[in-house]
């Protein structure tokens, strides 16, 4: 599956008998799904397909979408008030034998007040059912056009990800094969540091000793924080293997690299240790900033 960032704009327009629509839709982060719509009065009936299209097409992001609709108001017709032209016929035939008739002229009709009346065409309930189909069709375009380009910033986003966890393992494996680490190196400073500590035996009883030693070991080993560490950047490259909407999830391992590296820079006893967690810190932080784009 494919990759959604959730950042992106997509527009669509389209006729409708007389009626000429256009659909905008603009994608930011957020931690849901959040539709915000903007129909033009008269259209609310439009908002339930609206909401449901927008939440089948996408699982997160705050979504605006707007509507604009305009309508040609050079349509009109002449509409003929057939009461008031039987009445003028019915006169003239009333009349006929007072006056002399001349023959009656469609210009001399049109000039009756009330006979003749142009007014704008009104769109039936059929060409306003077909407006609706249209505009929600001009929607599904839209919306496959937004889909298309946060997936094209998706594919952007798995690289640059990518690109960080391998620095991420790249660090973990210097700090899993610093010379700090080796057995002989670690007994070495256990050593040293305890001799500090008996050197003070005097105000040390028995448990507190054991305690001493117990902390200096613990200090000594990262074993579980670098396996932890793999473990996440194996499950982080599987999640990018996988795509679709992974982006909490990216989000709690960045979480938990966090929480390794922030230990190592803690227990380090090695200058070279130390620069590795630092720049660890700095490439998670790094990580979990463009995760925040991911949907």
């Amino acid at each position: 599956m494919t990759l959604q960032s959730m950042t992106g704009f997509a527009r669509s327009e389209g006729v409708s008998g007389r009626s000429r629509f256009v659909w905008e839709l603009r994608s930011v982060n957020g931690k849901g799904l959040d539709a915000r719509l903007r129909l033009p009065p008269g259209l609310e009936r439009l908002e339930p397909d609206t909401r449901r299209m927008v939440g089948e097409a996408f699982s997160r992001g705050n979504i605006q979408a707007s509507l604009t609709i305009s309508v040609d108001e050079t349509r009109m017709e002449a509409v003929v008030n057939r009461d008031a032209l039987a009445a003028v016929l019915a006169l003239r035939e009333e009349l006929k034998d007072i006056i002399d008739p001349s023959p009656l002229r469609l210009d001399t009709l049109i000039s009756i007040r009330g006979l003749v009346d142009i007014r704008e065409q009104e769109d039936g309930e059929d060409a306003l059912l077909a407006r609706d189909v249209a505009i929600l069709s001009g929607l599904t375009t839209a919306l496959a056009n937004l889909k298309r380009m946060r997936e094209t910033e998706g594919a952007a986003l798995r690289a640059v990800l990518a690109a960080h966890v391998a620095r991420i393992a790249e660090l973990t494996h210097i700090v899993e094969t610093d010379a700090s680490r080796s057995p002989e190196e670690i007994a070495r400073r256990l050593n040293l540091q305890l001799d500090q500590v008996m050197q003070d035996k005097a105000a040390l009883d028995r448990d507190r000793l054991y305690a001493e030693v117990a902390l200096l070991a613990t200090k000594a080993d990262l074993r579980e924080e670098i396996d932890r560490l793999k473990g996440h950047v194996a499950a982080v490259g599987e999640l990018l293997e996988k795509g679709g909407p992974i982006g909490r999830k990216l989000d709690f391992l960045a979480q938990e690299f966090n929480r390794e590296s922030n230990t190592i820079c803690s227990k380090s006893n090695s200058a070279a240790v130390t620069a590795a967690g630092i720049e660890l810190k700095v490439v998670i932080d790094q990580f979990r900033e463009q995760v925040q784009n991911l949907e």
